[in-house]
């Protein structure tokens, strides 16, 4: 399972998106690198094989399932996205419950680089075009990632795409199911391994409708079902911090932007479309 993402995505991002699903043995290697990446850069494989207490071939197959040849290219692009700054965490923490914000905050702006670092412009376009063109679109999302699921449906709307949303995981399994060919069936998962997810997610397959996702982990059960998966690394920078924290702020982004992107595509849809509703807010705010 070697990474087949963009060629210019920094290693800490293929680290996050692909790590989960490696073998024990190479996540160790890539836990030990995002511990410390100077440590990493400064050392040998049989050096870093040692602190992570795995073999030295370990380290190889890692840096071979993140898309290098080897470690020394590893190392080398390790080094690059230092001397770039795209992983440093400028963290303002002073004790405080406001320092603690801060940091947090800044810990989540640190790594937005890493956001659409694992996203092509084909699929991006293979994405908004399917989107555009179906007949009926199910967003299904449960879980921390349901007001996802909830937002995504108000804002397709907004723009004139209309979607459902069911709450109900059975609900879910039996819309799809009806959707059939033409439809598509969008899915949000942080995790990507969402039980009711996945099986609301099969329904729609087997009716035949197009699966699009939106999840953080590349060879997640989601990302694998999906007809068209955009993986957005997680701002917590591991698959341990996604389970503590489960964070959906970069999800969140994603989606945001991919509206935006509908609209432009729709051209004088899209903003007609937007106009009315901006019109009708405006006669729902009292002064």
């Amino acid at each position: 399972m070697a990474w087949d993402g963009p060629t210019d995505a920094p290693p800490t991002a293929r680290i996050v998106a692909l790590g989960p699903s490696l073998q024990p043995s190479e996540r160790r290697i890539l836990e030990t690198i995002l511990a410390d990446l100077g440590a990493a850069v400064d050392s040998t494989a049989q050096e870093l094989a040692t602190t992570a207490g795995v073999g030295r071939a370990s380290v190889i197959r890692a840096a071979q399932s993140l898309g290098y040849e080897g470690y020394p290219q590893l190392r080398v692009a390790l080094a690059q996205e230092l001397a770039l700054g795209t992983s440093a965490e400028r963290v303002t923490d002073d004790g405080t419950m406001l320092g603690a914000l801060r940091a947090g905050v800044d810990r989540f702006g640190s790594r937005l680089g890493h956001t659409f670092s694992a996203i092509t412009e084909e699929t991006v376009q293979a994405f908004i075009g399917a989107l555009d063109g179906a007949n009926r679109v199910l967003v299904i999302a449960n879980g921390l990632s349901a007001p996802l699921g909830l937002d995504m449906v108000l804002r397709l709307s907004a723009v004139g795409r209309p979607a459902e949303l069911l709450s109900d995981p059975l609900a879910q399994q039996i819309a799809a199911r009806h959707l059939g060919a033409g439809s598509v069936c969008l899915v949000l998962s942080g995790s990507g391994a969402s039980r009711a997810t996945l099986t609301g997610m099969t329904a729609a397959h087997d009716s035949g409708a197009q699966t699009l996702a939106i999840t953080s982990f590349s060879r997640s059960p989601v990302a694998e079902l999906a007809d068209i998966a955009l993986v957005v690394p997680p701002a917590g920078g591991s698959f341990t911090d996604e389970l503590l924290h489960a964070s959906r702020a970069a999800l969140m982004l994603v989606t945001e932007g991919l509206v935006d992107v509908l609209v432009e595509r729709r051209g004088g849809r899209g903003y007609e479309a937007r106009a009315t509703t901006l019109s009708v807010l405006g006669a729902a705010i009292q002064e």
